[in-house]
């Protein structure tokens, strides 16, 4: 019998609206795009054995159009924040209002507090007007002046506070766990027949929402990140056969770890979720380890928090946003590697440092705050233009709407055969030392 052929997923980009756009916008310094101008964008689409494939895909392009949907002297927004921190959130929630209020003239901006439990009125949160004056300087801190939570909250309760508060836009700023919300949310609007515009900015310090290339706050993640390696490659270098031990965030993907690794070049092992690694035996890391040692006398290890769940005792529990609890790699590392490098007689020290609320809560750098600022203003530029169920993101150096449905459907994460994971086991070197783990270049 002939083999069966596999049928082609065909991917949905196009972009949902509230109605067509009739009433002239009233910014006249601008370039106007037309209502659904779009471009065609090669990109690496994820797979399901965990390689990206190159497809040619059409989006629709960001940006202001000539006719508005939504009268702004009738329009109200609101935006909130939610899931862990990040830098950036504040620079975004400024980028709204101020586009918002002086470009668009809308009638008012709220800030929903605390998350999405600031819908629900048994939690008894207030809501926030935000003006310029409030916004004005909130970018030079981390965090998020409004607040933020986890956990799912009734998509029915959250449609009915908007109705109650009389809400045109909702502009939800927040990770994939967010991004799901936001579609349940934008169904039950559509259920209702409701005319709300639901706009995601996407927000995840570890940079894995599906077909966003790079988050805001990244950036500033990676920076931090490397000041901190940095600190263990003095440690490692300070002492004999000294050894620096880094805890990176990065649940399922190991960008941050991987990023940081390119950028300081210190690094002998990164462990990252992608990419499984043993521990004992032969060329397992605890021998690769005693083998940089005897060579260097020194070594720099980088852990990303979900790398090796295989070697802990981590539960199948989840917490408030739906992530899997992990287990406690950095622990075992700690505990393990002393009792290894004794037992071979290896004098050594070791030095452990996990900057992980640091990374997320300091305030965005230069690069990050640009990126928030067009976020912002494109979120702000599709929402008036009737657009809906819309995630903002930048790819190729286009701004681009991007369906809701594209980005909830899985997590992005590093391919293990990509030239990028090469390049960062040529910076480290751990191939040398543990080839049968992590293969070679030529794998």
């Amino acid at each position: 019998m002939p083999a069966k052929k596999t049928r082609k997923v065909r991917i949905n980009t196009s972009i949902p609206t509230l109605g067509p756009a009739k009433i002239k916008s009233g910014m006249h310094y601008c370039q106007f795009m037309e209502p659904d101008e779009s471009t065609k964008i090669t990109i690496p689409v994820p797979q399901p054995d965990g390689k990206t494939k190159e497809e040619l895909l059409r989006f629709e392009l960001a940006g202001p159009r000539q006719k508005t949907y939504f009268d702004p002297s009738k329009t109200k927004c609101a935006i909130v924040t939610c899931g862990g921190l990040c830098p950036g959130i504040n620079d975004v929630i400024r980028a709204i209002v101020m586009e918002a209020h002086y470009n668009y003239k809308v009638a008012a901006t709220i800030g929903i507090r605390y998350g999405l439990e600031g819908f629900i009125p048994k939690y008894g949160h207030n809501i926030l007007e935000l003006t310029p004056e409030k916004v004005g300087d909130i970018h030079t801190f981390g965090g998020t002046m409004l607040g933020s939570s986890r956990g799912p909250q009734n998509p029915e309760e959250i449609v009915d506070a908007l109705e109650r508060m009389n809400i045109s836009v909702l502009f939800m700023v927040g990770g994939d766990g967010t991004m799901r919300a936001a579609e349940s949310i934008l169904n039950e609007v559509q259920k209702r027949k409701l005319k709300i515009a639901i706009i995601g900015i996407p927000k995840t310090i570890d940079n894995d929402i599906s077909f966003v290339y790079q988050s805001f706050g990244f950036d500033t993640a990676v920076e931090a990140a490397t000041t901190a390696i940095q600190c263990a490659h003095t440690e490692a270098n300070g002492a004999y056969n000294g050894i620096g031990l880094v805890k990176l965030m990065g649940r399922e993907s190991g960008f941050i770890a991987a990023q940081a690794t390119l950028a300081l070049k210190v690094v002998n092992f990164v462990l990252i979720p992608e990419s499984p690694f043993t521990l004992e035996g032969e060329k397992g890391l605890l021998e690769g380890l005693a083998e940089r040692l005897k060579k260097r006398h020194h070594a720099v290890i980088v852990v990303a928090e979900g790398a090796g769940q295989d070697l802990t005792d981590a539960s199948r529990e989840t917490d408030a946003s739906g992530n899997p609890i992990l287990g406690d790699i950095a622990g075992i590392l700690r505990k393990r590697i002393p009792e290894y490098l004794s037992e071979q007689k290896i004098p050594h020290t070791l030095k452990y440092i996990d900057p992980s609320y640091i990374i997320r809560s300091v305030a965005a750098n230069a690069n990050d705050r640009i990126y928030c600022g067009f976020l912002g203003q494109h979120a702000v530029h599709a929402a008036m233009g009737g657009k809906t169920g819309v995630v903002i993101s930048r790819m190729r150096e286009h701004y681009i709407h991007l369906p809701l449905k594209l980005v909830t459907g899985q997590r992005r994460k590093i391919d293990t055969h990509s030239d990028y994971w090469r390049a960062v086991l040529e910076s480290t070197g751990q191939f040398q030392y543990m080839r049968s783990c992590f293969g070679t270049p030529e794998d």
